[in-house]
Parts: structure tokens; C-alpha cells; sequence
């Protein structure tokens, strides 16, 4: 636990109970250039424009900033990474996968993030800094060609199913949301 913010519990046999809170950051990655390559920072988005998140839930367009990730990744304890991941699958197929795994996502192969995003969990790791938990929510690409900031059609339908899975990991994970009410007018 990095933080010391705790929340009510409960309470047993009239004594009040505290429950350390965990902090949990859903990092959107990849370059929006790159076509699907660009879909971790889309699915953030998504999540900003439709949700409100409990104070422990931080959502972060972290592009391709790699090493400079470090700082907010670790000061997590839970770390939710939405990605594009090449995993052998059908473009379109959606996958969750431990951190371990981090090294087979694809990235367009002059992109420096991937190889960044591993060294920082590393490094994070190596300083006893890494997350207690993390994971990937990923989505195989279909097109990681350079200059287009539109989704392929088969990454673009499963863009709903990515943020349903990372709303699930932020409840796992002690996180809540809610659907945010439209502006009367």
C-alpha cells in the first residue's frame, strides 16, 4: 500500500473499522498516428467523456511517454494498461493479460513506447516501486500503419468491450464509477 488514505469500513461490535484504500491509475498507451496503435489512449478518452470515477481512479492519456511514466506508475497500486497487443488473435479480439506479458504488444517497430513501458515497469519493479497489481486490457490491431488517427473497423466495435473490461478491473480493484448524467438543455 503507497498510500495512507483510508476509507470506512465497517463496524463490529461498536468499534469502527478502516480499510486502506488502494489507488488505481487506467493508463491509456500508444501513438494515435498509428491507426489501432493509438487505441489505449481512445478507450481513456471514452472512459473521461462517459464516467465519473471515485477519488482513488486517476485515467491518464500516457501516449507514448515511457520512462516518463515512472513517477505516476509508481505511486500506484493497482495499474490498469489499455493497449493495442499483437497475441496472435483475429484483428478485433480482445484479450486481459498479467504485466508479464507486456512484452509482446505490438507497436508500430520506430515506436519508442513499447520498449519504455517495459523498462519502466522493470525499473519500478528493480526500485521496489511496481504496482501490486497489473494487468493489460488489449485488443489485437488490424491496422498499425503509419499516419491515420481513425480505428480500423474491427478495433473501433470492440472499443465498448475494452472500456466493460477496464470498468471491471477498477471495481476488482476497490474503484468505483458512474455514468455521467448528459447536460439538461
Amino acid at each position: 500500500m503507497r498510500r495512507d488514505s483510508c476509507f470506512l469500513c465497517g463496524q463490529a461490535n461498536g468499534r469502527v473499522e478502516l480499510m486502506a484504500e488502494k489507488k488505481i491509475l487506467v493508463l491509456g498507451v500508444g501513438n494515435i498516428l498509428l491507426h489501432d496503435e493509438g487505441v489505449g489512449v481512445r478507450v481513456v478518452e471514452k472512459l473521461q467523456a462517459e464516467y465519473e470515477f471515485s477519488h482513488n481512479v486517476e485515467l491518464m492519456d500516457g501516449g507514448t511517454l515511457g520512462l516518463k511514466l515512472m513517477d505516476p506508475i509508481s505511486q500506484v497500486d493497482v495499474l490498469i494498461v489499455a493497449d493495442a497487443v499483437k497475441n496472435g488473435g483475429t484483428p478485433g479480439s480482445v484479450y486481459r493479460l498479467p504485466a508479464e506479458m507486456l512484452t509482446k504488444r505490438v507497436a508500430f517497430k520506430n515506436s519508442l513506447h513499447q520498449l519504455n513501458l517495459v523498462e519502466t515497469l522493470t525499473l519500478a519493479d528493480i526500485l521496489g516501486n511496481a504496482p501490486e497489481v497489473a494487468v493489460i486490457i488489449g485488443v489485437e490491431p488490424a491496422d498499425i500503419s503509419p499516419w491515420g488517427i481513425v480505428l480500423s473497423d474491427p478495433v473501433r466495435e470492440r472499443l465498448g468491450d475494452m472500456c466493460a473490461m477496464v470498468l471491471e478491473e477498477v471495481e476488482k480493484a476497490g474503484g468505483s464509477y458512474a455514468a455521467k448524467v448528459p447536460a439538461a438543455g
